[in-house]
């Protein structure tokens, strides 16, 4: 297989088919052996039935139906593992991303590329509600995790199989893909897409979703920054609370000889028990973090790098991990 065109869709019993129709036309004309993998995230409104009779129609289909309804993230995360393409497309089940931009995302990736990522430069939502805190958003995670993005919301990506199958979807990162994949040292490129506004059925995201959104950026900035060494973070803060200790306690010394304070109605001296005890906790939590670390890639069998390629090495030589790009 050489494309795989991944869809998570939860109720969309409307827009099944036409997809279906778009994406079997745009698919067809490459040439190229493809699938089309829905993921069927607990749907109740027919799609399950839609999809079934597609599946029974066209051997491109194939459908993945989830037991109950899991999540975005999660369907994400099945579709990326199912998919046996060499390429791996994913595309919202909404029809507002326009399948007809799959063939030049795909001769993009063909580039060099090991992900494409869309740009709803002209986005078909409503401002307030969606556009603006959306550009907000994207702005500020850009500014955080210093990746240079116009918007992490748009589900229309094309990536290699082994970036697909090293990405580690939990909680709700699949808006993070990008980024999760450019700090894996993925080479990463944006490009403006075409949106159009939603025909059938009703949008699974609100305004509500902020919070969510700033929570996640916080899981996505450890996961990205300290996930290898946790000790960085949580013994630089412990470290921190020590000075702070150390300048309290002096102080409280000082104020008792110079002064004549009363160090035990001092606050000064609260300050200095409380930085000493809170330190300790964070050097606790480091090492507690670094012991977590290594068991998560010891569990999973992922190293801590990733290889782009290798040369005059054979299929069993090296670890046993996720299969890389071999030059003869």
């Amino acid at each position: 297989m050489d494309v795989s065109v991944v869809i998570p869709v939860y109720n969309e019993v409307d827009n099944v088919a036409p997809l279906h129709a778009a994406l079997d036309g745009v698919l067809s004309g490459l040439g190229k052996p493809y699938e089309i993998l829905f993921v069927d995230d607990g749907s109740t409104d027919g799609t399950s039935k839609e999809l079934a009779d597609l599946a029974g129609v066209d051997p491109h289909v194939k459908v993945v139906r989830f037991r109950g309804n899991f999540g975005q993230t999660a369907a994400m995360e099945a579709g990326l593992q199912y998919a046996s393409g060499e390429a791996v497309v994913t595309i919202d089940g909404d029809l507002q991303n326009d399948p007809a931009d799959i063939p030049m995302m795909l001769a993009t990736l063909e580039e060099g590329y090991d992900l494409v990522h869309g740009w709803r430069k002209d986005r078909q939502d409503d401002l307030v509600l969606r556009k603006i805190p959306s550009w907000c958003a994207n702005r500020l995670i850009s500014w955080v995790t210093d990746v240079p993005i116009h918007d992490l919301g748009c589900t229309l990506k094309v990536m290699t199989r082994d970036v697909a199958r090293e990405l580690n979807l939990v909680g709700e990162m699949h808006r993070f893909i990008p980024i999760l994949a450019a700090k894996r040292g993925a080479k990463c490129k944006e490009v403006v897409t075409n949106h159009r506004a939603r025909i059938h059925g009703t949008s699974k995201y609100g305004i509500s979703r902020v919070g969510r959104v700033l929570l996640d950026l916080l899981t996505v900035t450890y996961l990205t920054r300290f996930l290898v060494s946790p000790m960085k973070l949580f013994g630089a803060v412990g470290f921190a609370c020590g000075a702070t200790a150390c300048l309290a306690g002096f102080t409280t010394i000082a104020m008792k000889l110079v002064g004549g304070v009363d160090m035990t109605g001092n606050p000064m001296l609260l300050l200095t028990a409380l930085s000493i005890l809170t330190g300790v906790q964070f050097l606790a939590i480091g090492l507690l973090g670094e012991l977590i670390t290594r068991i998560y890639f010891d569990a999973r069998g992922l190293p801590a790098y990733a290889v782009r390629e290798t040369f005059n090495l054979d299929d069993g030589d090296g670890p046993a991990t996720l299969p890389v790009a071999r030059a003869a």
